[in-house]
């Protein structure tokens, strides 16, 4: 009875300041249940974004918009984490139906070995393509600036207008990023002016790769391949191209054969 008694004085003192100082509606209202359900005071935090949104987390992605983060399409130009850089094996590519396309790269004597197959903007899950739907074709001058990067203009083409719109560049802009880079990274030796069949595992590629290219680290790059013969590497830079990025999703995406064709030039 005495606890009672003392809480109940103190209440009434308290009832007594706030409506001397005018604060009893506040504080009533504050103690009253919600229409959402037994809500006071901060157990409403996570209810009622503040009024004027400061502190506030931005809204969840939309469903669609997440299911193109995973699996590609769609997308916001200049949106993306990271980049990266496919290098296509040409004779092991040669040996795949999509070859007919790629007369060039695939000609006899062509005497290709890593080629630029792309240079792709990525989320750390997925990656946006075709950004702008019917974006504008290169002008002249940009494909200029493609020169000798891929192993023919179709090709640059159809890289800018599938990933390179995703970047948020120019053409132009574009094109020289994928020069700067395909001369960031130095291909292995036993890849350069490959005359004979090799045979590699997927991870001794890798490690050719790291080997060669002192800030290159595992995690950072996958290879590719299809019936048991090697397609591309495929090597992860940051966002500003300025150094190699980590990219999980990547290498685990990598060839999982015990060994590799590695076919010479063509």
């Amino acid at each position: 009875m005495a606890m009672e008694f003392f809480a109940r004085r103190r209440g009434a003192a308290l009832a007594l300041a706030l409506i001397a100082f005018g604060a009893w509606p506040q504080f009533c209202a504050a103690q009253a249940p919600s229409r959402d359900g037994d809500c006071i005071l901060d157990r409403c935090a996570d209810k009622a974004p503040p009024e004027d949104g400061r502190g506030s987390e931005p809204p969840a992605p939309s469903i669609d918009f997440q299911r193109s983060r995973r699996r590609g399409g769609g997308g916001v130009p200049g949106q993306f984490d990271f980049y990266v850089l496919s290098l296509s094996w040409s004779s092991g590519f040669c040996k795949t139906p999509a070859a007919a396309r790629a007369r060039r790269q695939c000609d006899p004597g062509a005497d290709l070995g890593f080629v630029v197959h792309g240079l792709w903007p990525q989320y750390e899950r997925g990656y946006p393509t075709d950004c702008e739907p019917g974006a504008r074709e290169p002008s002249r001058i940009a494909l200029q600036a493609a020169a000798g990067l891929y192993p023919d203009e179709g090709l640059a083409r159809h890289e800018w207008r599938k990933h390179g719109v995703c970047s948020g560049k120019s053409p132009t802009d574009y094109f020289a990023d994928v020069r700067r880079a395909r001369d960031a990274v130095t291909i292995p030796a036993p890849f350069q002016a490959a005359k004979e069949d090799q045979t590699w595992t997927p991870i001794d590629i890798e490690r050719a790769f790291i080997a060669a290219n002192r800030r290159l680290r595992p995690g950072m790059l996958g290879v590719t391949c299809a019936d048991g013969v090697l397609q591309e590497v495929r090597i992860c830079f940051s966002k500003d191209l300025r150094d190699f990025h980590a990219c999980p999703e990547v290498s685990r995406q990598g060839c999982r054969a015990g060994e590799l064709s590695v076919p010479p030039a063509l």
